[in-house]
């Protein structure tokens, strides 16, 4: 997604009041960035707490600010700052994360973004966005240049089968519709079961949906897919990013507090930091059961109790 978000980036970059600083990160792949805005375009070096002090300044002076590093230099390194000068006095200041989820696997748990949006949204006034598709990163740039809060943007990879038509963006997008039980996935792992969902017969053909932005007090679940829950069929929620503090919790919590029961639950997510081995972010989400074999497997297993 970087080629579409420095595309995105690009097409903004006219406005005056724009700066984007970067870790010493972005060679090759935010040339043309740089080129368009010339000395706003800030080079921080391998200096990130720094980076965020100074990003966090320049919105307190009404600059729309931009920072970018790979997903757990972004959050993880800087966290103090990003709580006391960022989301402590609510400046809007756009924090974007590249590799998110097990993206940069082979180089460790130190590089591995797995517990990000879990962490930034306990602070207040934080927005997340992860984009599925590149093809949302057009609408997640405007999106968030324009939100008043701070912002997080987890990029991934793109990962949609060959020929299919990406819906247009929306925090909440259906993916593939069916009799079976719901699903949600969080940002492009959901690309990856797109194929297999649409393969199953009809009556267990999952109602599979995407969300991409959190929290869900800012971005309900559908009513379309909670009427689907509330009608007695299970709920499977998928994503790459630990159980504590996630999407699953959080839809949990929600289904508590209003009285939602559905038949089963299940919850599929990066289980470690630590293996025995580290592979590719693909060898990663099959030791988590995040592939897609392990998916369908979930499913069956969930569709046949509930029927």
């Amino acid at each position: 997604m970087r080629q579409q978000l420095c595309d995105a980036l690009v097409l903004r970059s006219s406005r005056p009041d724009m700066v984007f600083l970067t870790g010493d990160l972005g060679f090759m792949a935010l040339v043309p960035l740089q080129e368009a805005m010339g000395e706003r375009f800030i080079n921080a070096g391998v200096a990130e707490q720094n980076m965020i002090s100074v990003v966090a300044a320049l919105a307190r002076e009404g600059m729309e600010a931009w920072a970018y590093s790979i997903a757990p230099f972004c959050y993880a390194r800087p966290f103090e700052q990003v709580r006391n000068d960022i989301a402590f006095h609510n400046l809007p200041v756009k924090l974007i994360g590249n590799g998110g989820g097990y993206g940069y696997g082979v180089m460790g748990p130190t590089h591995h973004a797995i517990e990000d949006y879990g962490i930034l949204l306990a602070l207040p006034h934080m927005r997340a966005f992860v984009p599925a598709f590149d093809e949302d990163l057009k609408a997640t740039i405007d999106r968030a240049g324009e939100a008043s809060t701070p912002c997080y943007i987890r990029l991934g990879r793109g990962e949609v089968p060959a020929g299919y038509e990406t819906p247009a963006y929306a925090p909440w997008r259906q993916l593939v519709q069916g009799g079976g039980m719901a699903v949600v996935a969080v940002g492009p792992v959901a690309g990856t079961y797109i194929e297999a969902f649409r393969a199953l017969p009809e009556p267990l053909r999952p109602n599979f949906w995407v969300v991409s932005e959190l929290p869900l007090d800012l971005n309900p679940m559908p009513a379309d897919l909670l009427a689907h829950i509330r009608a007695g069929d299970g709920l499977c929620v998928i994503e790459e990013h630990v159980r504590r503090g996630g999407l699953g919790s959080e839809i949990a919590l929600l289904m508590a507090t209003q009285g939602i029961s559905p038949k089963r639950f299940a919850h599929v997510h990066a289980r470690a930091h630590h293996y025995a081995t580290y592979g590719s972010q693909a060898f990663l989400r099959a030791q988590s059961g995040l592939d897609v074999d392990s998916v369908l497997a979930v499913v069956a297993e969930q569709q046949s109790e509930i029927t």
